[in-house]
C-alpha cells in the first residue's frame, strides 16, 4: 500500500472517488501475497495489483460496482482450468479479494505512519477459510475497522474482551512478521492489515564485521544504524549510504536519545574496547532492546560482566546479553562471523530455537 501513496495523493488532488481490492486470503501458488492492493479512480484509471494482472479488469470492475452500491464484499478468483470458478488465475492459485467502496481512512494512515495494523471484519457471506469454490454473495455495507497496536487497540472493537484480546494477539504477531492475514475470531472472519515499522539492527563499532553485518541485514529488510566514536573508523568510504543508513561519529550511549533507541532495535557491540562498548550495553539493556549480543571470548564476557554488575546492571539484565555474540556456525572470517550474529538477530526476533531443521523434524516425529 505505501508504494500507491504518490498515485493516491494525485488522485485526491484531482478530486477522483477511490475504491480498492486487497486480497485477504491466498491458496496454493498465489501470484500476490494477502495484503497486495489495487487502487481504481472514478474515471477508470487503476493502481496497483492484486494478482500480477490475471484479474486485475475483474477487480476493478467490483471494485466500480461496490461504488454504486456501497457494499463491500469478498470475491474468490479460482484456478484457470475446466472447473475454474470466477475469472481464472493462470498460476493454479486461488485469492480471495475484499472490494471495498472506499479507502479506508484507517489503511492510509497506517501506510503513512507504520507500527500499527487495521482489522476489518469481513462480511458474513464471505467465502470460508476452506479452499474450495465459492459463488460472490451480496455483501453488505463496511464496518468501521479496528486500529490495533502491538500493546493493545487504538480504537474500536470486536465487540469482548475475549475476541479483542486474540485480535491483539494476531496483530503482534503480524506486525512482527511484517504480514498481512485474515483471522478467525468467535466465528467471524477478520483481515488483519499490517503497517510494521521496518525492523533496526544498530551496530556500535565500525569494523570489518560490521561492514559485513550491515549487508546481511539491508538484504532482511532492517534498517541500519552503524555507531564509533573513532572518524577514521565510521566513514563513507568503509560504510557507503547504499549499505548503511546512518554513520554516526560519537559515543553510542551519548546518541541513543538522538536514534530514539528502545525496545524494538537490536544492538549488536563489536568495538572490543571497554569504553566503547560498556556503556553502549548498560544503555541498550536500559533501553530494554530486544536484542543486545557483543562481542568477546567467553573470559571477556565473564569480566566484563562483573564490570557491568559493579556498575549496577542487575542479573535479570545480564542473562539478556547475547556473549559470546551470534550463533556457533563453525566460522572465523569477518563475513562469517557477520552471518552468526545475523542469524542469531533473526531467530531472536522470532522466537527462533537456532537448531537444524533436521533435528526440529525428527523430533517432531519421535
Amino acid at each position: 500500500m505505501k508504494e500507491l501513496l504518490p498515485t493516491l495523493e494525485t488522485w485526491r488532488r484531482e478530486g477522483e472517488g477511490i475504491g480498492r481490492a486487497v486480497v485477504v486470503r491466498t491458496f496454493g501458488s498465489a501470484p500476490r501475497p494477502e495484503g497486495a492492493v489495487l487502487l481504481r479512480a472514478d474515471d477508470g484509471r487503476i493502481a496497483g495489483s492484486v494478482s500480477g494482472g490475471c484479474v486485475e479488469g475483474a477487480a476493478a470492475e467490483e471494485i466500480e460496482r461496490a461504488r454504486r452500491d456501497g457494499h463491500s464484499r469478498v470475491i474468490r478468483y479460482g484456478i484457470s482450468d475446466e472447473e475454474a470458478w470466477d475469472v481464472g488465475l493462470a498460476c493454479g492459485g486461488t485469492i480471495d479479494v475484499l472490494i471495498e467502496p472506499a479507502l479506508p481512512a484507517a489503511v492510509e494512515a497506517g501506510a503513512r505512519d507504520r507500527s500499527i495494523a487495521v482489522a476489518t471484519v469481513l462480511p458474513a457471506d464471505a467465502p470460508p477459510a476452506d479452499f474450495g469454490p465459492s459463488p460472490p454473495g451480496d455483501g453488505e455495507p463496511p464496518q468501521a475497522p479496528i486500529v490495533v497496536a502491538a500493546d493493545g487497540i487504538v480504537e474500536g472493537s470486536l465487540g469482548s474482551a475475549d475476541a479483542d484480546a486474540a485480535l491483539v494477539g494476531a496483530v503482534r504477531d503480524a506486525l512482527l512478521r511484517g504480514t498481512s492475514r485474515t483471522v478467525e475470531i468467535e466465528g467471524r472472519s477478520v483481515f488483519v492489515e499490517a503497517f510494521p515499522a521496518r525492523p533496526r539492527l544498530v551496530v556500535v563499532g565500525a569494523v570489518e564485521v560490521a561492514r559485513s553485518l550491515v549487508r546481511f541485514a539491508r538484504e532482511l529488510g532492517y534498517e541500519t544504524i552503524v555507531i564509533d566514536g573513532r572518524a577514521s573508523f565510521a566513514t563513507p568510504e568503509r560504510f557507503p549510504p547504499d549499505q548503511v543508513d546512518r554513520l554516526i561519529v560519537g559515543w553510542p550511549d551519548e546518541v541513543a536519545d538522538e536514534i530514539g533507541l528502545g525496545p524494538d532495535d537490536a544492538v549488536a557491540v563489536l568495538t572490543h574496547d571497554v569504553k566503547f562498548d560498556e556503556p553502549a550495553i548498560v544503555e541498550a539493556l536500559r533501553r530494554n532492546c530486544r536484542y543486545v549480543g557483543a562481542v568477546g571470548s567467553r573470559k571477556t564476557q565473564g569480566d566484563r560482566r562483573e564490570r557491568l554488575r559493579a556498575a549496577g546492571v542487575g542479573e535479570e539484565e545480564l542473562e539478556r546479553l547475547r556473549g559470546p555474540v551470534g550463533l556457533d556456525l563453525g566460522g572465523r572470517a569477518p563475513a562469517e562471523t557477520a552471518l552468526a550474529i545475523m542469524a542469531e538477530v533473526v531467530a531472536n526476533r522470532y522466537g527462533g530455537s537456532g537448531v537444524p531443521m533436521r533435528e526440529r523434524v525428527v523430533g517432531a516425529a519421535k
